[in-house]
């Protein structure tokens, strides 16, 4: 497993602790097997030990915080999965629509994406087991597996003249097409960095559509690649033609949770290059700052930040960094207010992930980003834009423009960017063509009101 860049403890940690409850005849190690034994002996109904051991680490995580927790199978393997960002499959990004399981697209190079599964296809079966009734997590479980393994996708495609809908209350697209494409698994890469438009060969079209020289970085989550993809975006922006010039970035962290605390780190630094970007503060009450390190990207481009009440942890440090530097400007509504760290620590068999909390971070200004829940509106937590950039939505039409996004996001655009900003095409890659589908309803700025009033500022 590779680190995980939180504050580390050692494993040993661990297991010193479960040799202790082993051996603690006298004490509470000792109760506690004697309480297993005696529901395992005597219980009217056959138990499970394993499962009686995990229920017990429930209950004691459940008298800490809310943030730390005890991860075991699919859980664990999920984190791991989204800090590592990768994981054993197929590439198949996949979405509900009318009961059905249905292709939101595929991930890029992956390969499904080589066998040209593509979006608003569906999916009917894994492996001859239909999907029909099974909820969305049962067929992703079904499609990972071991990397070189091979499963067998039953795949539906719409007729030419339907148009496949992603939107459940839309009737679903009548499948004339069916096939069972074989598929050997491989280490796919989960992207956490996404721009405005998909392009024919996989990448993005960071250039918001409608909006010259406006870019726009959406980052999902903070893994362990983030850093290295914000990185190549901004290389990729600071290329752009003398000509067309880069009027400002929109760093779009709205549903973010977190993540990496020092990918976090690290994506500040690729903007700020003096003073501190976050401080970490133990059980002890010692302060460890994070310095910026010099060599800043887009130094002089303008940046806005786009927050809500779902932007937390790893997330609100970027954001709060950015706003305590004065790096950019940060729109939208306050977010969250999770500031705690949490260390991962896996037990010494693989078997499970305690997931800790060790200290709190503080933002730049030392002011702290974590909500107690004894705190108010009016009290100093999470980051909140300046009252004049400040817009909540109402939840109607937050909905909206997440329909509108997911619905974008699923298709593929041809490539408009300038030739000094062009990537290798599909056919160089030697990879099957996509069909491109034309720029469908409303540009970002109409369908997002909050990214509209970054535009606005970005404009001034």
């Amino acid at each position: 497993m590779p680190k995980r860049n939180l504050l580390i403890l050692f494993v040993a940690l661990v297991a010193g602790l479960l040799s202790w409850m082993a051996r603690d005849h006298a004490g509470h190690g000792r109760r506690f097997a004697e309480v297993l034994t005696a529901i395992e002996q005597r219980y009217v109904q056959p138990v499970d030990r394993d499962e009686l051991f995990a229920a017990a680490m429930n209950g004691v995580f459940a008298t800490l915080d809310e943030h730390s927790g005890f991860l075991a199978g699919a859980a664990q393997d999920e984190l791991n999965a989204v800090l590592d960002q990768e994981f054993g499959g197929v590439g198949l990004q996949l979405t509900v629509a009318d009961g059905r399981i249905v292709v939101q697209a595929p991930i890029p190079q992956s390969p499904a994406w080589q066998a040209e599964i593509t979006t608003g296809d569906m999916i009917e079966a894994v492996d001859g087991r239909p999907t029909a009734g099974l909820s969305l997590d049962d067929v992703v479980a079904d499609l990972r597996g071991t990397p070189g393994t091979i499963v067998v996708v039953s795949v539906a495609t719409p007729a030419a003249d339907e148009v496949p809908t992603l939107d459940p209350a839309a009737a679903a697209a009548v499948p004339t097409t069916r096939r069972s494409v074989a598929l050997t698994r491989e280490r796919v890469a989960l992207e956490s960095v996404r721009g405005d438009r998909r392009l024919p060969d996989g990448s993005w079209n960071w250039w918001i559509e409608g909006e010259p020289g406006v870019a726009l970085i959406r980052i999902m989550h903070f893994g362990e690649q983030t850093a290295d993809e914000v990185r190549v975006v901004l290389e990729a922006v600071a290329t752009r033609c003398a000509a067309d010039g880069v009027r400002g970035v929109v760093i779009d962290l709205r549903g973010n949770g977190g993540g990496l605390l020092n990918a976090a780190v690290d994506v500040c630094d690729l903007f700020v290059d003096e003073g501190v970007i976050v401080s970490t503060r133990a059980a002890d009450g010692e302060l460890e700052p994070q310095p910026a390190t010099a060599g800043r990207l887009l130094p002089d481009v303008p940046l806005v930040v786009l927050v809500d009440g779902l932007t937390a942890s790893a997330a609100e440090i970027v954001a709060a960094c950015l706003q305590d530097s004065g790096r950019a400007t940060i729109v939208g509504s306050r977010s969250y207010g999770k500031g705690t760290v949490q260390s991962l620590l896996p037990l010494s068999d693989g078997s499970a992930t305690l997931k800790l909390t060790t200290a709190e971070y503080l933002r730049p200004s030392l002011s702290p980003i974590h909500r107690d829940a004894d705190d108010d509106d009016a009290a100093t937590w999470g980051v909140r834009p300046l009252p004049d950039q400040e817009i909540t939505p109402p939840r109607q039409q937050t909905e909206a423009v997440a329909a509108w996004r997911q619905a974008r996001d699923a298709q593929v655009f041809a490539d408009d960017r300038p030739s000094c900003c062009g990537s290798p095409t599909r056919a160089a890659l030697q990879m099957p063509p996509i069909v491109t589908t034309p720029s469908a309803g409303k540009r970002p700025r109409d369908a997002d009101a909050v990214l509209a009033r970054g535009l606005d500022v970005l404009g001034k």
